[in-house]
C-alpha cells in the first residue's frame, strides 16, 4: 500500500474519531487556550521583574585580626546580597566595614596612641609647674586678690549672704593661694570638698588664724545651694591670667617663663584638640550605647540594628 493511501486513511480515521468525540474534540481544543490566557494575564498583572546581580560579602578569616573576623560573623549572619561591589572584593582589602563605628573607633584610637608618642603636652605641663613654682618662691607671692578681676563681686557676695566683716573680707583677699596645689588638685574641685579630706589650708593660706577657722566653719555649715552660689560667684570673677599680664611679680623673668610654657603648653593641647576634633566615632559610639541603654526592652530587631550599626558601615544597605 502506498504511504499516500496510508496517510489518508490515517487522517480519516482521527478526523472520524474527533467527529463522534465532540465534547472530548472541544476540551483538547479549549484546555491549552485556557493555559495560554493565565499566562497572558499574569504577565499583564505582573510585569517582569529584572533581578540584579548579588555581591555577597565576604568573611575574614581569624587570621586576618580579630576585629574584621567578628564583623565577619555579626554583620554577614543574614547573608545580605548588595547591587554594587563590596569593598572587600577590592584587592588589598580584606574586610567590608572599614567605615564601621567600632573601625573608627579603634582606628582614632590607635591615632591617639601614635600621637601621644610624640606629644610634647606632658611636658608643657610639667614646664608650667616649674615655672609657676619658680615663681612662687619670690617674695612677693601670689595672693587671691591677684586672680581675680578688678571689678569682682565675690566681696559683695560674701559681706551680704555670709554677713563676713571688712576686716575678715580684707584677710580673705590677702590669702597666700598654693599654686602647686590649685593646678594639681583644683581640677574639678568643689568649696563641699573642703570639708572631706582637703582642708581649706592645702589651697590658700590665711594670716588670721582666727579668719581661718570662720572660713572653715562657714563653709562647712553653709547649705548645697549657698555653697554652688559661692563657687559660680568665684569662678565668674577668676582671671587666672591676670597676674601675668599685670606683672604682680618681682622677678619678670619668672612671669616670662610661665608666659613662655604656657603658649608651649596652648600649642600643644591646640594640635591635640585638633586631632580630637576630627574623631567622631567617641560621640557615634556613645549614642549608640546610651540608645541600646534606654530601649534594653525593645523588640530584638531594633536591638539588632543597632549592633548592625555600631559593627557595620550603617551607610550601605542591603538589597
Amino acid at each position: 500500500m502506498a504511504v499516500s493511501t496510508q496517510l489518508g486513511l490515517l487522517l480519516w480515521k482521527n478526523f472520524t474519531y474527533r467527529r463522534r468525540q465532540t465534547i472530548q474534540l472541544l476540551i483538547e481544543i479549549i484546555w491549552p487556550l485556557f493555559i495560554f490566557f493565565i499566562l497572558i494575564s499574569v504577565r499583564m498583572y505582573y510585569p517582569p521583574y529584572e533581578q540584579h546581580e548579588c555581591h555577597f560579602p565576604n568573611k575574614a578569616m581569624p587570621s586576618a585580626g580579630t576585629l574584621p573576623w567578628v564583623q565577619g560573623i555579626i554583620c554577614n549572619a543574614n547573608n545580605p546580597c548588595f547591587r554594587n561591589p563590596t569593598p572587600g572584593e577590592t584587592p588589598g582589602i580584606v574586610g567590608n566595614f572599614n567605615d564601621s563605628i567600632i573601625s573608627r573607633l579603634f582606628n582614632d584610637a590607635k591615632k591617639i596612641l601614635l600621637y601621644t608618642q610624640n606629644d610634647k603636652s606632658y611636658e608643657g605641663y610639667r614646664g608650667m609647674l616649674a615655672a609657676l613654682k619658680k615663681l612662687q618662691k619670690n617674695p612677693a607671692r601670689f595672693k587671691l586678690k591677684d586672680f581675680l578681676r578688678d571689678d569682682e563681686t565675690l566681696s559683695h557676695f560674701l559681706h551680704h549672704n555670709a554677713s563676713l566683716s571688712h576686716h575678715t573680707l580684707k584677710q580673705i583677699l590677702e590669702a597666700d593661694v598654693n599654686l602647686d596645689k590649685v593646678l594639681t588638685k583644683g581640677f574639678g574641685f568643689h568649696l563641699r570638698d573642703l570639708c572631706n579630706a582637703t582642708p581649706l589650708e592645702e589651697f590658700v593660706h590665711i594670716a588670721d588664724r582666727n579668719v581661718s577657722h570662720l572660713t572653715q566653719e562657714i563653709i562647712c555649715k553653709s547649705s548645697s545651694n549657698w555653697l554652688n552660689q559661692a563657687q559660680n560667684h568665684f569662678l565668674s570673677n577668676l582671671d587666672f591670667l591676670k597676674p601675668i599680664r599685670k606683672d604682680v611679680s618681682s622677678d619678670p623673668k619668672a612671669v616670662q617663663d610661665v608666659s613662655a610654657a604656657t603658649n608651649n603648653l596652648l600649642e600643644s593641647l591646640g594640635a591635640l584638640g585638633v586631632e580630637l576634633a576630627g574623631m567622631k566615632s567617641w560621640k557615634d559610639m556613645r549614642k549608640e550605647i546610651l540608645y541600646l541603654t534606654a530601649n534594653s526592652t525593645g523588640s530584638p530587631k531594633q536591638m539588632y540594628q543597632a549592633v548592625s550599626r555600631m559593627f557595620a558601615d550603617i551607610q550601605r544597605e542591603a538589597a
